[in-house]
């Protein structure tokens, strides 16, 4: 029972923590936010988790597999390699339309991040890699994934695009080259 009740505890400081710091940033989230908008007390914050990068690092690995997940879904309602990639922009097209997209939340991290936040980093990088992979397989049988850097780089460029323009244009242009590369 207790056991039960530390860990919903912990759960509720993860899923407040991760909005949070989806939502307004990782510096300008505090931990007194954390504690006062998931209901705990600090003591029980400090007890679950030893630092606020603690609790990053938790949310980036929840937020980088739910992202794997998301684009490989979006790969697989299609069966022919080109729909597949072209698949996983047209759901980047939908998600920045989202009302509740604030960008990427691996770029938004790490825009904020010092230099020597390496396990941060790491994680980040981690997630991308899976991205790049991604592209990759998709290719693979069709000996194509030479193409996946640069299809890579279009999603992320693409990306960081409309969080710069908030707008569409830039995924459905990214999308429109990926079209002619392959």
């Amino acid at each position: 029972m207790r056991n039960e009740r530390k860990n919903a505890i912990r759960q509720t400081i993860i899923d407040t923590a991760s909005r949070l710091f989806y939502e307004q940033g990782y510096v300008n989230t505090g931990i007194n936010q954390i504690i006062e908008e998931s209901g705990v007390v600090k003591s029980s914050l400090y007890a679950a988790f030893r630092t606020k990068e603690e609790i990053l690092l938790i949310y980036l690995k929840t937020a980088g597999a739910a992202t794997d997940e998301a684009l490989k879904a979006a790969a697989d309602k299609h069966s022919k390699a080109k729909d597949k990639v072209l698949g996983v922009f047209d759901y980047l097209v939908e998600l920045v339309q989202r009302k509740d997209y604030f960008g990427c939340n691996f770029l938004n991290i790490i825009s904020e991040m010092p230099r020597d936040a390496k396990a941060v980093k790491q994680q980040i990088k981690k997630q991308k890699d899976g991205v790049r992979r991604l592209f990759a397989d998709i290719l693979k049988p069709v000996h194509k994934e030479d193409l996946a850097d640069q299809i890579y780089l279009l999603f992320e460029g693409a990306l960081i695009s409309n969080k710069v323009h908030g707008s569409t244009w830039p995924v459905i242009t990214a999308r429109e080259i990926v079209n002619k590369l392959l």
